[in-house]
């Protein structure tokens, strides 16, 4: 069996030596590197399967090294794991919107070690099948048009993050730095009221597009972007999506029907807001579920009350007294946050 190469770049001796020490006897073919630039001219010369990457290091940092890699395409999609001593959201964020894949803080024991290296090889190993199966649904999008075959390949050549729950994939004010398609799970957007409470905006599933409205306007995002459960995600990076609008219409077509049928659901929401009981705000919340790409064919749809809530703009115990009455009236059948519709004829037709 093929041994898994892992080039550690890591300018601490100490650590170096004990991590590589540790890799090779769990039959890992190491390379070291002890600076950032040194690092860089041993990724691309080996191609190793994956990477461990110090942040704070002389000559090119971790965040130079990541970003020079990104720019190769056989460098681009190795998987990269930083090792660092500060936990700052801050640094985090920075290195995830990066496209790292995941972090170990220092410092760390063998079993966290294993424990990353091999989930981040796993999912290497199924990259493939997941972006065939992508890419073969996302064929249906643009079918017959020109611009196809370049925003599959824009897709193909970038990397999926794997997001785990309720991680924040972008928040509200920050600058865009492209669009998203969620290759597997679901994303919620939403907006923080001033009393905290949270409205949501948008809710996303598998190959489904976010943030096209911020990339369209040429403006900040305006909502926050956070994973509903451990989500694979793909972002296609600002500057080429702009390329590719300008180059084919029918793409930009495409994008801008998405765009104005998000404002038609925005506007109807409002509506709802306005003029709906709770009752029946709680009734169209859970036909809209229904309706979108979340559920598949089943009856059935896993949401927290605190979702709930954000989507019909009412406090989450108003939320659970509403869905109490509606399961004493034999209109829905709910277990923890399980909910299966039963009469959905009775939920369309709710007096107001």
């Amino acid at each position: 069996m093929k041994k898994h190469s892992i080039l550690i770049i890591e300018d601490n001796e100490d650590i170096r030596e004990s991590t590589a020490e540790i890799l090779e006897l769990g039959n890992y073919a190491v390379i070291k590197a002890s600076n950032g630039k040194q690092g860089v001219e041993l990724a691309l010369k080996h191609i190793p399967d994956l990477i461990l990457c110090d942040i704070m290091m002389p000559e090119l940092d971790g965040f130079g090294v990541l970003h020079l890699l990104a720019k190769n395409p056989e460098t681009s999609v190795i998987p990269f794991i930083f090792l660092t001593a500060k936990t700052e959201r801050i640094d985090m964020r920075k290195g995830m919107e990066m496209g790292a894949d995941d972090y170990l803080t220092k410092p760390f024991d063998e079993v966290e070690l294993f424990n990353a290296i091999e989930c981040r090889l796993n999912k290497k190993d199924i990259q493939k099948k997941i972006y065939s199966q992508s890419l073969e649904k996302l064929g249906t999008l643009l079918q017959g048009n020109k611009g196809n075959d370049e925003l599959k390949k824009l897709v193909s050549e970038r990397k999926v993050r794997h997001i785990k729950k309720k991680q924040i994939i972008y928040y509200e004010g920050d600058s865009v730095n492209g669009i998203y398609l969620v290759v597997s799970g679901n994303v919620k957007t939403l907006k923080i009221a001033a009393d905290g409470r949270e409205l949501l905006t948008g809710m996303y599933g598998a190959e489904e597009y976010f943030g096209v409205p911020a990339l369209l306007a040429g403006e900040n995002y305006r909502d926050t972007a956070e994973a509903m459960e451990d989500t694979a995600l793909c972002l296609l990076p600002k500057e080429p999506v702009e390329e590719l609008l300008s180059k084919y219409p029918d793409v930009a077509g495409q994008f801008i029907k998405m765009l104005a049928n998000n404002v038609l659901i925005r506007e109807e929401q409002l509506l709802q807001l306005a003029y709906n009981s709770v009752r029946k705000r709680m009734a169209e919340v859970l036909l809209r579920l229904f309706k979108q790409n979340l559920v598949g064919d089943t009856q059935s749809l896993s949401v927290s009350r605190d979702n709930l809530a954000g989507m019909a703009g009412m406090a989450t115990e108003t939320v659970s007294r509403i869905l109490s009455d509606f399961k004493d009236e034999g209109l829905i059948e709910r277990k923890a946050s399980q909910i299966t519709i039963l009469d959905r004829i009775k939920l369309q037709n709710m007096k107001n």
